[in-house]
């Protein structure tokens, strides 16, 4: 499997400076629900608000970082699902970039598999998925298999660089 987007370059921890390896090490979770969340992440790890924004920037142009943002618990804030699609491979990154133009999908991945592109959709509710997913499917000529969760699993999303 691998993750279809764009991929940065690959720098080895121990090259990364310290300030970027405390930040991705220490703040994949326990984010500050403060006013001023930064500024706070930047006072314990002893730099500027200025400056920890500059690296998130940098970090996020780089394609390093993705998204700073929440997870929730599936169905507590809205729904989503699993969606898989058949997509011919000289059409892959054309129909990812489609798929990745719906701001409702938050990741996707190519698998080695007759269903080779796999996605999550996650809307207000269903309705709204819905919709999302028939756009999909009428925008690429390409079905979605629409693989709603049927058990709830908790998985820690973090990783730890050290």
């Amino acid at each position: 499997d691998r993750t279809v987007m764009k991929r940065p370059a690959v720098t080895p921890v121990e090259e990364m400076p310290e300030l970027v390896r405390r930040l991705l090490d220490e703040w994949q979770d326990g984010f500050p629900l403060v006013p001023e969340p930064w500024a706070e992440i930047a006072d314990r790890l002893g730099t500027t608000g200025e400056t920890l924004l500059a690296e998130v920037r940098r970090l996020h142009e780089a394609g390093t970082v993705s998204r700073v943002g929440p997870v929730f618990r599936p169905h507590t804030v809205g729904t989503s699902t699993l969606a898989a699609m058949a997509v011919p491979p000289e059409r892959m990154e054309e129909v990812v970039a489609l798929v990745n133009a719906h701001p409702e999908v938050n990741h996707n991945y190519e698998r080695e598999h007759e269903l080779n592109l796999w996605f999550v959709v996650t809307a207000r509710d269903r309705q709204r998925l819905e919709e999302v997913l028939t756009s999909i499917w009428r925008e690429s000529g390409i079905e979605v298999l629409d693989l709603p969760m049927l058990a709830h699993y908790h998985i820690d999303l973090g990783f730890r660089l050290k």
